[in-house]
């Protein structure tokens, strides 16, 4: 794990957005990281078929754990 340097005005979204959510900062960094790398990936896919593509990825990641 290492430290990751963002803009001030940044930090203060991400403050705002992990409280509406109830994450801490650093699960909604993490989520908003996701959601950017599938998007970019994916440019043809809706917010709504992302988020469905991060639950998959949870559920595969949650079957090795008990496999």
């Amino acid at each position: 794990m290492g430290i990751v340097k963002i803009d001030d005005a940044l930090h203060e979204d991400l403050r705002i957005a992990s409280g509406a959510v109830s994450r801490s900062i650093n699960a909604q960094a993490e989520y908003w990281i996701r959601i950017g790398m599938l998007a970019e990936l994916n440019p043809h896919m809706t917010y709504q078929e992302l988020l469905r593509q991060l639950l998959r990825q949870e559920q595969a990641s949650l079957r090795e754990l008990i496999a």
